[in-house]
């Protein structure tokens, strides 16, 4: 598909564009004259945006320069509807580089100029499909694969088969598509990472209305997804997954599942691709007393519409995500509101965490040709490895109890000074909400304000005293207060090293994922696991992102990966593929050394990221350009093939 076939032409006049130039990030309207003109001139140009940082699209360029790129993209735009919207020839391979590099005043490596391409789709093709080339369409349509969940990564995995002609079934426990934009309906949930690069790099969505998109908006998304794609058809929603088993001698696994109805069945297939996700189960802590509680009581993923808040004495406890995005909301309408914190949480300021989209900002996207692309790229590379350095742990480096380095040193005293900025004068509110731990050890929350502008509301109160129990009429901390509340929300996240709980997946011999694992889960790549054939994990063990990109650009990979592996061991004459046990343990040996330089590993905190044990699971502790690079093809040597 063309660039132009892809962008919607331009009808409007003159000042409507300039009006909607306005409101345009300038280093990437300055791409799109590029593109516009087939003059790169721009690039030697006085006029250079500055070092991109997260959340930042404007370059740090005076009003005067933004004002002379504006002027000049009506020229371009205006001269491009004139002549019947086409384009010079596309910028050569060496040009590209260098606007990314100018883009975002910094070089932009060598290695990175693939995946940035891939990411960014310059020429509208999907460089992420998978070839099928050597596998006859009758050998695909002997293969039979099920996948374990409708969420982003499960669909993703349907519409790759879809494409490749390989029979498939999506396995859904809930009554719709979306996953954990599907489960989570609590007040104010929305996506903390930006919404033009959190959708897939092959359906971007320009139409968002906010930056950072509220539930709703996101569901709405993929459940677009699966009907344009047209696999809605092949999802048996209310269907749950009970049990695998591996028949070796079959070559098969025979899936039991369980529907509504609580009739059970077993369903055969050659592979299965699991896309439960890691934070699907969610945890509530075993607090003494919790079951002699008089009122309601729920977890912020399953939340209770039928009572409403408005007027209760309601407890939040936990002080993670979901507490930063629902408890602003709940504090409107709660005659009293307590937030109980087991820890304070590192906060990244984003003044755009909240905002709406203007419509002259959708126009751009739009309408102007290979804007949206370098918007995409634009969020993307700040948020990539850049910030890596950031939280590798320098071993001289003399105050290991708040950081781990000096460039981590740098970020504490700014994310402190931002926050004490908000609090103003209560020492006792701040000390509570600075963590003691290096940032970016836990996940970082997006915050515009609202957070700390909600706890110093007359209605809140932060309580830092760690909760005894829970009585009959509210919650009795370790200092002997008791606090009365009506109503108890838990956003004290999920069992997210119990991968693929409460399944029960057999392999080889009989051999379980829980016997295997316990809390201790393990994938090559976060993929795949030995003694367990055709099976394969999208999210699986160490595949959380916590330092950059999008859990979609990694589930990209992922699926990538899956389907080159089916494709290859159907080319190969092959049923079983097993991931080889040197294979898998060298690649932990790698995993843990790694780790053990990480800021993930500080033995000042706990967090989900970690075991009971300590040690950390769920976490790349990989560049993402290496992650892109070992999953772009399989690599049959890795497998054993039967």
């Amino acid at each position: 598909m063309s660039e132009t076939a892809a962008h919607r032409p331009i009808t409007e006049d003159d000042s409507f564009i300039a009006a909607a130039l306005e409101r345009a990030s300038i280093p990437t309207l300055m791409m799109s004259i590029i593109h516009l003109t087939g003059n790169a001139s721009l690039l030697t140009g006085a006029i250079r945006p500055g070092y991109a940082i997260m959340g930042d699209v404007d370059g740090g360029l005076s009003e005067d320069d933004k004002a002379i790129m504006r002027a000049v993209a009506l020229d371009a735009l205006r001269a491009y509807r004139d002549r019947g919207y086409t384009l010079p020839p596309p910028p050569s391979a060496a040009t590209v580089r260098a606007m990314m590099t100018f883009m975002v005043g910094q070089d932009v490596p060598e290695e990175y100029v693939p995946m940035m391409l891939e990411e960014m789709a310059l020429d509208g093709a999907d460089l992420r499909d998978v070839a099928w080339d050597g596998v006859p369409a009758e050998s695909r349509q002997r293969f039979h694969v099920v996948i374990i969940g409708a969420g982003m990564s499960g669909l993703l995995a349907a519409i790759r088969l879809e494409e490749a002609g390989v029979p498939y079934v999506v396995l859904e426990k809930n009554e719709g598509v979306g996953g954990t934009w599907f489960e989570n309906s609590y007040p104010g949930c929305r996506v903390d990472v930006a919404n033009h690069f959190y959708c897939y790099s092959f359906a971007p969505n320009h139409g968002w209305s906010e930056f950072f998109a509220q539930r709703a908006e996101l569901r709405d998304y993929f459940e677009r997804c699966a009907t344009d794609f047209r696999i809605r058809d092949k999802i048996r929603f209310r269907t749950e997954v009970v049990a695998a088993r591996f028949d070796e001698a079959l070559a098969r696994w025979s899936v039991r599942v369980r529907a509504a109805d609580g009739s059970e069945q077993t369903i055969e297939s050659n592979a299965i691709i699991s896309a439960v996700g890691q934070l699907n189960r969610p945890k509530i802590p075993a607090i003494p007393g919790l079951d002699s509680f008089a009122g309601a009581k729920f977890h912020s993923a399953e939340w209770q519409h039928q009572h409403d808040l408005t007027g209760k004495r309601v407890a939040v406890v936990g002080t993670g995500a979901s507490a930063f995005q629902l408890v602003p909301e709940v504090a409107k309408v709660a005659q009293r509101l307590l937030v109980f914190q087991r820890s304070a949480q590192w906060m990244v300021p984003n003044p755009h965490y909240h905002s709406r989209v203007s419509e002259q900002k959708r126009w751009l996207l739009e309408h102007v040709p290979f804007y949206g692309r370098w918007y995409r790229f634009l969020l993307f590379w700040p948020g990539s490895d850049g910030l890596m350095p950031s939280l590798v742990v320098d071993p001289k480096w003399p105050h290991q109890e708040r950081s781990v380095n000096e460039m981590n040193e740098a970020m504490r005293v700014g994310f402190t000074q931002y926050m004490a900025q908000q609090i103003g004068d209560d020492p006792e509110l701040l000390a509570k909400v600075v963590p003691d731990y290096p940032p970016f050890g836990k996940r970082m929350l997006q915050d515009n304000g609202s957070w700390l502008g909600t706890l110093k509301r007359d209605n809140v109160e932060l309580i830092s005293d760690g909760i005894s129990e829970v009585t009959p009429g509210g919650i009795r901390c370790s200092d002997g207060s008791e606090h009365p509340v009506d109503v108890i929300v838990f956003a004290t996240g999920f069992h997210a090293n119990r991968f693929l709980w409460p399944m029960e997946i057999a392999g080889r011999g009989g051999v379980t994922l829980r016997e295997r694992w316990g809390e201790d889960p393990q994938a090559y790549l976060g993929i795949t696991v030995p003694d367990f054939p055709n099976l394969f994990c999208l999210y699986g063990p160490g595949t959380n992102l916590a330092h950059a990109g999008s859990i979609i650009f990694h589930s990209e990979c992922q699926v990538r990966y899956v389907i080159g592996c089916l494709a290859a061991l159907l080319r190969s004459g092959h049923s079983i593929m097993d991931c080889r046990r040197e294979v898998h343990d060298a690649y932990y040996e790698r995993f843990d050394a790694r780790h053990a330089t990480m800021v993930w590993s500080h033995p000042g905190m706990t967090s989900w990221y970690k075991n009971a044990s300590g040690r950390v699971t769920t976490t790349s502790p990989w560049r993402l350009v290496d992650y892109w690079g070992w999953t772009k093809e399989a690599q049959l040597e890795d497998y054993e093939l039967r």
